[in-house]
């Protein structure tokens, strides 16, 4: 089967033919994979930022947002048969540990990250646990949905958690209207009643927020915190969810968090300063975000298919990878790319 490989960081991946994966446990489950979603993430891999955390053995498949087909299953598997449709938990799962009888998937003691810790999905077939697939209507198309296994799930997950601070009268912000971003927009205004305050330096970007349900937008011109102070009182947001965290929005975020609020990471790569009496003497929290449980991905998909939650895709063959991940780098992306074997 065709498959993208990283051979080596800081370098290029190649579409090249591997060997086809097959079930090996009693619980394995192989798809043949409809849709595979293209990170930001993916990009991190290749620049070597998982080394240190992951160490695949090299060259594998990268690919960790997928969605496709049931193609085999192992002997005790019951939950899914052969031909159903499938969107898949980016982390297989024990089911046994502490974290995950306790709900904490995404923390589970023993699992694995197709796609970051071995061979991912960025394939024509992926081998992964029955534990990950989450069952979809028959006629779901998984190109148009494998981008919420993980882009999605990673946004409704940090959504989820701030419900409680997110009643009607509080305001939230969204740092950056992109792959992640315009997910966690729809599911905000899905979920909250919280005023969307929505900050990108794309014109487009913030085009695509309102029409998702962005009350208000703020060009990221230099001026962007306090334009958000002047639409907040000058207090700041009671909740700020950065899908960017580099390139300074990660100091905007804080800054713009009122007194007793929450700034909420999911984007990564930058390094947050912020002097300790800063956080003490206003009670601001910072809460880091990853990933999402099983459950968070099941409610996802009933959004997503209730018609609350859309991906806006750009799709591509399995065999433009390369240009895809390009792409995405270069900010010609808007919404999530995918690929398609």
């Amino acid at each position: 089967m065709k498959a993208v490989r990283l051979h080596g960081y800081h370098q290029r991946p190649v579409v090249e033919e591997v060997p086809e994966p097959v079930c090996k446990g009693p619980l394995d489950v192989v798809v043949r994979i409809g849709g595979a979603g293209v990170c930001r993430t993916d990009l991190h891999i290749i620049e070597g930022q998982w080394a240190g955390a992951m160490d695949p053995a090299l060259p594998y498949t990268i690919g960790h947002e997928n969605a496709g087909w049931v193609h085999e299953i192992g002997s005790a598997v019951t939950s899914v048969a052969v031909g159903d449709t499938v969107i898949l938990h980016p982390t297989p799962t024990c089911g046994l540990c502490h974290a995950c009888r306790a709900g904490n998937d995404m923390h589970c003691a023993a699992s694995s990250f197709p796609g970051l810790d071995g061979d991912g999905g960025m394939a024509e077939y992926l081998l992964t646990s029955a534990r990950a697939c989450v069952k979809l209507a028959p006629e779901t198309k998984p190109r148009d949905v494998a981008a919420l296994a993980d882009a999605g799930i990673t946004a409704y997950h940090a959504v989820r958690k701030a419900l409680p601070l997110l009643y009607p009268g509080t305001t939230c912000v969204v740092l950056g209207a992109g792959g992640l971003g315009h997910i966690g927009i729809q599911c905000l205004a899905a979920l909250t009643a919280s005023k969307i305050v929505v900050v990108d330096r794309n014109a487009d970007a913030l085009k695509l927020a309102a029409e998702l349900g962005a009350h208000e937008t703020v060009v990221a011109d230099g001026n962007q915190v306090s334009s958000v102070l002047d639409r907040t009182g000058g207090t700041g947001a009671e909740v700020v969810f950065d899908f960017v965290a580099e390139a300074g929005a990660e100091q905007d975020g804080f800054a713009m968090t009122a007194r007793a609020g929450s700034y909420y990471v999911i984007g990564y790569g930058g390094t947050v300063h912020i002097p300790t009496l800063d956080i003490i003497s206003t009670e601001r929290s910072i809460v880091g975000n990853i990933v999402g449980t099983y459950n968070d991905l099941a409610e996802l998909m009933r959004l997503a298919q209730d018609g609350l939650v859309t991906l806006h895709t750009k799709t591509y063959p399995l065999t433009a990878a390369v240009e895809a991940l390009d792409d995405l780098d270069h900010g010609r992306v808007r919404g999530r790319a995918v690929l398609v074997p």
